[in-house]
C-alpha cells in the first residue's frame, strides 16, 4: 500500500486531500481484499458497539418504567438476555441464507417482495442516521456531566465536531476507523464485565433469595391488581427498554466487509456480540435490584450502580474506588461516540445495496478512491447532523424517535425467514427446527414493535414513522424514473437494430493507424451505444475509417466482494466491446475495443484515451448522452445520473482532443433519434477533426 507520508515514495507531493483521507488504492491490487475486509474481532468492535453501548441507556429506561414493581426486574433481565439470544440466532440464520449481505433489506426484497424490502431497507436507513444522533447526543451527555455546568453551551458544537471526525475517519476506510476507536471499545468491556461479575459474585448468596421474593412478590401483585395490570407493567417496561436490541442486525448487513469466509466469520462476531450485550444488559438490571439502585438527580442508574459497589474500594490505604467508577462513566460517554461507527458502516453499505436495485440515485454505490463508499458515508454524517441540529442534541427527544425502525426491520427479516423456511419444508431437512426460531424471533421483533409504536407514536414516535414514509415514497420516485430510462433505452435498441440489419454488409477496411479514427467512449452493450455509432455514420459518411470502442466497468460496493467478481466483470466489458465491434465491422468500419475496470470510471477513461490517441494521432472521440426533453426529468437526471461525457470532454480539450458528445432524447419513457429525416448535431463547437497537442 502507498505510504501515508506526505511525499509519496516516488517523491512526488501528495495533495492535501491524500493526506487526510489518505493515498488511493488500487482496486486490481490482488491483497487489498484481505486488506480491507475485517476478522470476527474486529467485526465486533466496528459492528457490535452499537448494542454494547445501549445498555448505558436501555436498561435504565427499562428498569424505571418498572416503578414500584422493581421486584420484577429479575424476569425482565431474564427475558432480555433470552430476547438477545433469539434475535442473534435469528440473524444467524439470515447469514447462512444470504452470505453476500444486505440483511434486513435483502431478505424481506427477496423473500417478500420488493415493496417490503424498501420499507424494510428504508426503516434501516433512518434507524442508523438516529444511531449515529442519539449516540453522539448520550456520549456528549456523559462527558459533559463530568465538565462545569458554564460548558454546556458547547455540547451541541462538540456533537457536531464529532460528527465531522467520524466521517474523516471513515472516508479514510472502515479498517482504520474501527482500529482508531478499539482502545475505546475495550476499555469498556473490561471494566464493565470486571464490575459487573464483581456484583454478581459479591451478591450471590442473595440470588436465590431474589429470585424467590420475585416470584412471591408476583403472584400477591397479581392477586390484588391482576393478571393483566401486571402483564401490562412488564411487557411496557420490556418494550422501553427495547434499544437494548439495536445493533444486532449489523452484522448480517456488514458481511460484504468480513474477511472470507464470510459466513463463518459473521456468525463468529453474532456470537461475540450476543454472549457480551446479553450479560451487560442482563448483568446491569440484576445489579439495579441486588443493590437496591434509585434514581439520583443527575446521575444515571450505572452511575449509582457502579458508586454502590465500588465507592469503599481502597488498595494500601489509597481510594480507588471513585478514579475507577469514574473511569467506567468515561468509556461508557467514549463507546457512546464508537456506536455511531455502526451507522457510518452499515448505514452507507444499506443504502450502496437499494442504489444497486435502483431504488435511490446510483452514485450511493459509487466507491472512492479509497476504496468507500463516499456519497454514503457523507450522506449518513449530513442526515445525522441535521437531526442533532434540529433536536438540539436533546436526548430526551431523541430517545423517543429511537427504536421503532429497527423493529420494524427485524420484523420483517423474521417474516420473511419464516415464510423462507415453511415453503422449503419439502427439500430442507431440518426446517421445522429452523423455522421455529426464526417464528419466535417474528413474535418476539412484532411485540415489541406494537408496544413501541403504541408507547411512542403520541410523544413523538410519529416523526419517525414520517420520516421512514417520506424515504420510500422517495425511493419508489427513483425507481420509478429509472425504470422509465431503461425501459427508453431498450426501445431505442429495438429501433435501431433493425436499420444495422437492414443496412448492407460491407466488408471491414484494413486496419490503418494514420487514418481518421472514430473513438466511441461506451458504458456497456446497449441502446445509447448503438444509437451513437449508428448517428456518427450518419453524420460523418466515410469519413471515418476506424471506430474504436472504450469501456470501462465501474467497480461500486456491490462488486468488491473478490477477484472473482472482477474478473467477471471484466468478461463481461470484453464481450459487450466484441459485440459493437461485430456491427462496427458489418458498417464497414475496422473495429478495435479497449476496457477497463476501476472505482473511478473517468480516471480509467483518462488512461484509456490517452492510450488510443498516441496509437491513432488523428482520433475524434465520441459518446453518447440521455437528453430528457421532460423538464422534470431533466432536473432530476442531474442528480440521478452521472455526467462522465462531459468531465471526459472537459479534460481532453486540455490535451487538444475532440470530444462530440450526440445527444439522444429521452421523453415519456421513450428514447428515439431526433425526429426528421436531420440527424442530431454534434453538442459541441468543435469541427469533426482530430486536435493534434
Amino acid at each position: 500500500m502507498a505510504s501515508d507520508n506526505p511525499v509519496g515514495s516516488n517523491g512526488e507531493k501528495r495533495t492535501l486531500g491524500e493526506i487526510l483521507i489518505g493515498p488511493a488504492r488500487d482496486v486490481k491490487d490482488p491483497h487489498i481484499f484481505h486488506q480491507l475486509s475485517l476478522i470476527a474481532f474486529l467485526a465486533w468492535v466496528g459492528l457490535g458497539s452499537d448494542g454494547l453501548s445501549s445498555s448505558c441507556y436501555g436498561p435504565e429506561e427499562a428498569y424505571l418504567a418498572l416503578g414500584q414493581h422493581q421486584y420484577m426486574a429479575v424476569f425482565l433481565a431474564m427475558l432480555t438476555a433470552l430476547t438477545v439470544f433469539i434475535i442473534s440466532a435469528s440473524y444467524s440464520q439470515t447469514i447462512d441464507e444470504f452470505p453476500t449481505g444486505g440483511g434486513g433489506y435483502l431478505v424481506a426484497t427477496k423473500l417478500l417482495g420488493r415493496y417490503p424490502g424498501v420499507v424494510s431497507g428504508s426503516a434501516l436507513v433512518i434507524d442508523y442516521v438516529l444511531t449515529i444522533s442519539i449516540s453522539i447526543a448520550s456520549g456528549a451527555d456523559a462527558i459533559f456531566s463530568f465538565l462545569p455546568i458554564g460548558w454546556q453551551v458547547y455540547k451541541f458544537w462538540a456533537c457536531i465536531l464529532v460528527v465531522v471526525v467520524l466521517i474523516g475517519m471513515n472516508l479514510r476506510g472502515v479498517k482504520e476507523s474501527v482500529l482508531s476507536l478499539l482502545p475505546i471499545f475495550l476499555a469498556f468491556v473490561v471494566t464493565h464485565i470486571w464490575l459487573i461479575t464483581y456484583a454478581l459474585v459479591e451478591r450471590s448468596p442473595e440470588i436465590p433469595g431474589a429470585v424467590h421474593t420475585a416470584i412471591t412478590q408476583s403472584r400477591a401483585s397479581m392477586h390484588s391488581l391482576g393478571f393483566f395490570a401486571i402483564a401490562i407493567i412488564f411487557l411496557r417496561a420490556y418494550s422501553l427498554g427495547g434499544g437494548t436490541y439495536t445493533g444486532i442486525e449489523a452484522v448480517s448487513n456488514g458481511l460484504p466487509i468480513l474477511r472470507e469466509p464470510r459466513t463463518v466469520t459473521g456468525k463468529r462476531t453474532m456470537l461475540y456480540m450476543a454472549v457480551s450485550l446479553a450479560f451487560v444488559a442482563g448483568g446491569i438490571l440484576f445489579g439495579y435490584m441486588l443493590f437496591n439502585v434509585e434514581p439520583e438527580t443527575g446521575k444515571t442508574l450505572n452511575a449509582v450502580l457502579f458508586e454502590k459497589m465500588a465507592s469503599h474500594w481502597t488498595l494500601f490505604g489509597l481510594h480507588l474506588g471513585l478514579p475507577i467508577v469514574t473511569f467506567t462513566l468515561l468509556t461508557e460517554g467514549a463507546l457512546l461516540f464508537v456506536a455511531a461507527q455502526t451507522g457510518f458502516v452499515d448505514g452507507p453499505r444499506v443504502l450502496a445495496t437499494m442504489a444497486t436495485d435502483r431504488w435511490l440515485p446510483r452514485r450511493f454505490s459509487n466507491l472512492s478512491a479509497r476504496l468507500v463508499t463516499q456519497d454514503g458515508v457523507l450522506a449518513m454524517g449530513l442526515a445525522a447532523g441535521a437531526i442533532l441540529a434540529g433536536t438540539h442534541a436533546s436526548v430526551d427527544l431523541l430517545v423517543v424517535l429511537y427504536a421503532i425502525n429497527v423493529f420494524v426491520t427485524f420484523t420483517l427479516s423474521q417474516l420473511g425467514m419464516t415464510v423462507h423456511w415453511w415453503q422449503s419444508r419439502a427439500t430442507e431437512r431440518r426446517w421445522l427446527h429452523k423455522l421455529s426460531i426464526n417464528g419466535v424471533g417474528c413474535t418476539f421483533t412484532a411485540l415489541i414493535l406494537v408496544l413501541t409504536i403504541t408507547l411512542k407514536f403520541d410523544q413523538g414516535g410519529w416523526v419517525t414513522v414520517a420520516m421512514t414514509g417520506g424515504l420510500v415514497a422517495i425511493c419508489v420516485s427513483v425507481r420509478a424514473h429509472y425504470e422509465r430510462v431503461r425501459k427508453a433505452i431498450e426501445q431505442l435498441e429495438a429501433d435501431v437494430l433493425p436499420e444495422i440489419f437492414a443496412a448492407k454488409e460491407k466488408a471491414p477496411a484494413p486496419r490503418d493507424p494514420d487514418a481518421p479514427t472514430a473513438v466511441l467512449l461506451v458504458n456497456g452493450f446497449n441502446g445509447l451505444g448503438l444509437a451513437t455509432l449508428t448517428t456518427i455514420q450518419r453524420l460523418f459518411d466515410n469519413q471515418f475509417h476506424n471506430v474504436v470502442f472504450i469501456g470501462v466497468g465501474e467497480v461500486d460496493s456491490g462488486l468488491l466482494k473478490g477477484p472473482k467478481e472482477l474478473r467477471q466483470l471484466e468478461q463481461q466489458m470484453a464481450d459487450d466491446m466484441l459485440e459493437y465491434c461485430r456491427f462496427a465491422a458489418d458498417l464497414g468500419f475496422h473495429p478495435e475495443l479497449r476496457t477497463g475496470i476501476g472505482a473511478d470510471v473517468v480516471a480509467e477513461l483518462h488512461r484509456l484515451c490517452l492510450e488510443v490517441a498516441r496509437e491513432f494521432p488523428h482520433s475524434v472521440f465520441f459518446a453518447g448522452k440521455l437528453v430528457f426533453t421532460n423538464e422534470l426529468d431533466g432536473y432530476v437526471s442531474r442528480f440521478l445520473h452521472n455526467h462522465t461525457a462531459v468531465e471526459v470532454q472537459n479534460w481532453l480539450q486540455l490535451y487538444g482532443y475532440s470530444l462530440v458528445i450526440l445527444p439522444v432524447r429521452v421523453s415519456m419513457g421513450q428514447a428515439k433519434l431526433p425526429a426528421g429525416v436531420a440527424p442530431p448535431k454534434p453538442a459541441v463547437s468543435q469541427p469533426p477533426i482530430a486536435m493534434q497537442k
